[in-house]
C-alpha cells in the first residue's frame, strides 16, 4: 500500500533533477551518472511548480490547493507546504537548491538531532491536526526516521538526507490525502467511493462554512493529463480523478 500511496503522491516519477548536488560535490559534470541515477529519488517542491507561459518561457508559481476542503484543512496544508519548502528546498546558490535541514545537518550530532525535531514539530505534528488515519501518520514518521538515520552518517548521510527530503515527501502525502478528502466531499454521500470513516469528507468544516469546489492558490493554465486514474488512493479500484 505504501508504494501505491507514494506513486499517487508524485514521488515515483516527475521528480526534480539532482544536478545541483552534482555541481557542488563533483565540481561539475552536469548530466553525470550520479545525477541520472539519483534524480529519481528526490521529491518535487511541495510549494512551487514549473510551467511554460504563452511565450514558451519556463516560470514558477505556487501550486494550487485541492478543492472541497474546509478552511481548517486548507490552512494546515498551506502551512505544511510552506514549511516543507523552506526546510528542504528554500534556498538556491549557483544552481544548488537546498533547505535548512541540509544546513543544520552539517553540524555533527547536534544538527542531526535538531533536524529530526524540526521535521516532526514543524511538519508532521501540524499535519496530524487534519484528522489523518494512523497508517498515513506512520508513513510520515517512517520518512522522518529514514532522514534521521541518514543524518548520522558523516558527509554521505547529509547528501542522502538532502535528496530524501522527508518534509517534502510528507507534504505530498498530506496533499494527496486531502485531495481525496475534498473530492469525496464534493461528490456527496451518494457518489463516494472511499471509506468515509477513514477519509472523513468535510472534516474541520464548521456550521455555515462555505466549501469552494474550485482549486485555490494560483492562476489558471492548461494542465497536463492526470496521473491518478484507475485505482483509488487506498489501493482499491475506483473512478478516475482529475488532477
Amino acid at each position: 500500500m505504501a508504494s501505491k500511496i507514494a506513486q499517487k503522491a508524485g514521488m515515483v516519477s516527475n521528480y526534480d533533477r539532482f544536478g545541483p548536488f552534482c555541481n557542488v560535490l563533483t565540481i561539475c559534470p552536469s548530466q553525470s551518472v550520479l545525477e541520472r541515477h539519483l534524480k529519481t529519488y528526490e521529491p518535487k517542491d511541495p510549494l512551487y511548480e514549473d510551467y511554460v507561459d504563452e511565450r514558451g518561457v519556463t516560470q514558477r508559481r505556487k501550486r494550487e490547493l485541492p478543492p472541497g476542503l474546509s478552511q481548517r484543512d486548507q490552512a494546515i496544508l498551506k502551512k505544511v507546504k510552506k514549511r516543507a519548502h523552506y526546510l528542504d528546498k528554500g534556498f538556491r546558490i549557483c544552481g544548488f537548491r537546498f533547505g535548512w535541514t541540509f544546513v543544520i545537518g552539517m553540524i555533527p550530532i547536534v544538527g542531526d538531532v535538531t533536524d529530526a525535531v524540526l521535521n516532526y514539530t514543524l511538519v508532521v505534528r501540524v499535519a496530524r491536526k487534519a484528522d489523518l488515519p494512523a497508517w498515513l501518520v506512520s508513513q510520515m514518521l517512517f520518512n522522518n526516521a529514514v532522514s534521521a538515520a541518514c543524518g548520522f552518517v558523516p558527509l554521505a548521510g547529509d547528501v542522502v538526507l538532502a535528496i530524501w527530503k522527508a518534509n517534502s515527501r510528507n507534504a505530498h502525502l498530506l496533499e494527496e490525502f486531502l485531495r481525496v478528502r475534498g473530492e469525496e466531499y464534493l461528490k456527496g454521500p451518494a457518489g463516494r467511493s472511499e471509506n468515509p470513516n477513514e477519509v472523513k469528507p468535510g472534516a474541520g468544516k464548521v456550521p455555515g462554512e462555505y466549501v469552494d469546489g474550485k482549486a485555490q492558490g494560483t492562476i489558471n493554465t492548461v494542465a497536463g493529463p492526470s496521473t491518478r486514474s484507475g485505482s483509488s488512493f487506498f489501493g482499491g479500484k475506483g473512478k478516475s480523478r482529475a488532477a
